[in-house]
């Protein structure tokens, strides 16, 4: 069978952008403060993500004096909380069995306060070959393609944000699923990453890179790849920074 991703590879520059983000991340899983203390630094990392998601979506990350968090806020901690310490094991398990569930579950945590029919939770919408795309997807993640684990993860993110099959904390929803690609890949095996912190601090990038991605030509889904992959190597960096801070003194 063809591989579907197996043209990205031959674009300018995702190659090597893919083996930086490779090389970034194993770099951070090495770190001293990561050797055993790593369920300290994903937990942080987790809370970063969740936040700067919510960022990305349009929310304040004030919380009221009496701890309630503003709805998509909410959303992405929960889906965070999915996403870390036991949590996550059974997560990336459904993800690789069956991650059209996976993704269901993340849109019932996401989007739980954002909706008044709590039935429309974990659905995708009728139309526009949703569940035909739905489908092509689970089928790419589940050994469709043997493309590096950044660019699966690229593809993935891009094909939820701008396909936005539920409706509602969509974007939220295809970051969580771009880190799932990355813990059962073993990119990023313990979480650690932040690429939601470079997506939020270059959002006009960001959004531009949706819009190509959506187009569906070579140089829009060349460029969103390329931007995913920096961003996985900048949340490595951001790991560092979490490690670092996390070192006694």
């Amino acid at each position: 069978m063809t591989d579907p991703l197996a043209p990205l590879l031959d674009l300018p520059g995702v190659r090597d952008a893919a083996d930086r983000a490779r090389d970034a991340l194993a770099e951070v899983h090495r770190h001293k403060a990561n050797r055993r203390g790593w369920p300290a630094t994903a937990a942080e990392a987790a809370v970063r993500a969740a936040r700067a998601s919510a960022v990305i979506e349009g929310s304040s990350t004030a919380v009221a004096d009496d701890g309630t968090a503003p709805p998509i806020l909410a959303g992405a901690l929960r889906v965070a909380q999915a996403l870390d310490g036991d949590a996550l094991t059974g997560t990336v398990g459904t993800w690789r069995r069956a991650p059209l569930q996976a993704l269901a579950r993340l849109h019932l945590l996401a989007a739980a306060d954002l909706v008044d029919d709590q039935d429309q939770l974990g659905r995708p919408r009728a139309g526009d070959d949703v569940a035909q795309r739905l489908s092509i997807l689970a089928d790419l993640v589940t050994g469709g393609t043997r493309a590096p684990a950044p660019v699966v993860a690229a593809i993935v993110h891009g094909e939820l944000v701008s396909l936005r099959p539920f409706g509602t904390a969509d974007g939220v929803v295809a970051r969580a699923a771009s880190r799932l690609v990355a813990v059962a890949s073993g990119l990023d095996p313990h979480n650690l990453g932040v690429p939601e912190e470079s997506w939020a601090k270059r959002l006009a990038a960001y959004r531009t890179g949706v819009e190509g991605f959506a187009d569906g030509t070579e140089r829009g889904v060349g460029s969103w790849v390329l931007l995913c992959c920096g961003s996985f190597e900048a949340g490595a960096a951001e790991a560092t920074t979490i490690a670092e801070n996390a070192q006694p003194a």
